[in-house]
């Protein structure tokens, strides 16, 4: 059974349930309150039939029996009884009146009492002249049946009612997770060709943006493991490819030469091992990508602070380049300290900003390199601008493509890995990296980190 179904039966049950209790109530109290009006009447009746049976003066008695007359409606099948108590407990009955009844009035000096649709209301008196056992009944046909009505009528509005809640509660439960259909349709369309796909954002805080959410992270993480693991597979061989045949030819070269006099065997052994260096730095770098892109979890991720972050990069840059012209501008800095905290893995993160630090002091030929920390829109942006040799236009869209280098960098080493390498970093601590470049100008590369919120 679908959670559709579920809801939806629950809702009905739930409804049902308090419909049922709320009739259930009406009923009740309307039956007591007509009921307890009857027999408020009979009452009346008994206190006014004990005073004209109190009475000796003819006249008070007819005006008593002038008020009954035209005050009180005699009552359909309405009889009095008069019963003297100490003949009724010698044992003697009174047709028409139950003997339960009279045992109630004499236990409690008064009572009610139903029996056969026939209503009674009886009070004992103490007069000068003997107590006497005052009863009146009588029926009350209007009453019981607009108790019937009523109970007609709740029983329809209760069957018609169940029957619109299960129509409502059907169209509720089939509204409440069109939003969740629609994501499992979405989703079923997203496959390893189309990972760039993602499902539409939804305003708000409720579990369904929470829901949306996930899989748009959950797809931005397998989208950068796919990516990876193409790039490593279509380009690792093409690039391995250059430094194993410089190895190969130079030991071929010096195998044919190692007898020939005046062979120049230095030289061929330091190609052999600049191409083994070579070699091994791509080898570094496309082990660094593929771990890079796979590495969902948050393992050894702490609270880090923007500020100490920078002078890690710088460390790192001055160890691999110590005449690097790299400064820290810190002028921007806000004044409240917690939002220049981020979460996530120092090493990586280092390693990310350093491998653009490194880039931009290189790229620049020992130009000033400005690394600047500010915050905006609840974002720490690590800002690295030089003044370098920049990016032709028409090769900033592919700068992010592992082993893609720009046109104008032919005497500079490198591999292209740094880059792509530093936007899987960013975009596994859930940021961005966005560049601005003018061929002959320079380079500015921003990337932008969450504010950690606890």
């Amino acid at each position: 059974m679908t959670i559709q179904k579920k809801v939806a039966l629950l809702f009905f049950g739930l409804t049902v349930s308090v419909i049922l209790i709320l009739s259930s109530a009406v009923f009740y109290f309307v039956h007591q309150f007509t009921f307890d009006d009857f027999y408020k009447r009979l009452e009346t009746r008994v206190n006014i039939s004990s005073q004209i049976h109190h009475l000796n003066d003819r006249d008070s008695l007819g005006m008593y029996k002038e008020i009954r007359q035209r005050y009180l409606e005699r009552l359909i099948a309405e009889k009095q009884y008069v019963i003297k108590p100490e003949v009724y407990t010698k044992g003697k009955t009174v047709k028409g009146v139950p003997r339960e009844l009279i045992n109630n009035i004499l236990y409690n000096g008064k009572s009610r009492f139903k029996a056969d649709n026939i209503f009674y209301a009886g009070n004992i008196f103490r007069f000068p002249e003997g107590d006497a056992i005052i009863v009146v009944s009588a029926t009350n046909p209007s009453g019981l049946s607009e108790l019937n009505d009523l109970e007609q009528v709740l029983i329809i509005c209760f069957l018609t009612s169940i029957l619109i809640v299960y129509i409502i509660g059907r169209r509720f439960s089939y509204h409440t997770f069109k939003p969740v259909r629609k994501i499992i349709k979405k989703v079923n369309t997203i496959t390893a060709s189309n990972l760039h796909l993602r499902l539409e954002d939804y305003s708000g805080k409720d579990e369904i943006a929470e829901l949306t959410q996930t899989f748009n992270n959950m797809l931005d993480r397998l989208e950068t493991a796919f990516e990876t693991q193409n790039n490593f597979i279509s380009n690792a061989s093409h690039e391995l490819r250059t430094p194993l045949a410089i190895i190969k030819g130079e030991a071929e070269l010096s195998l044919k030469n190692i007898d020939t006099p005046g062979a120049d065997l230095h030289k061929n052994l330091k190609e052999i091992l600049t191409g083994t260096q070579s070699l091994q730095d791509i080898i570094t770098s496309l082990l660094g990508l593929a771990q890079s892109g796979f590495d969902g979890k948050k393992q050894n991720w702490e609270q880090i602070r923007a500020d100490e972050l920078a002078f890690m990069v710088k460390d790192a840059v001055d160890h691999i380049i110590p005449t690097n012209n790299l400064s820290i501008d810190f002028s921007s800095l806000p004044d409240d300290v917690d939002s220049l905290v981020t979460q996530g893995n120092i090493n990586l993160l280092k390693l990310a900003i350093s491998n653009i630090g490194l880039n931009a002091c290189k790229y620049s030929e020992n130009k000033p390199v400005t690394l600047r920390v500010y915050t905006e829109n609840n974002s720490i942006i690590f800002s690295i601008k030089d003044q370098g040799i920049g990016i032709p236009e028409s090769d900033v869209q592919h700068i992010f493509e592992p082993f893609f280098r720009a046109s104008n960098t032919g005497k500079y080493e490198g591999h292209g890995v740094g880059l792509p390498l530093a936007l899987n970093i960013v975009r596994l601590h859930k940021g961005n990296i966005g560049i601005i470049s003018k061929e002959g100008e320079g380079t500015e590369i921003r990337v932008m980190l969450p504010v950690y919120k606890a």
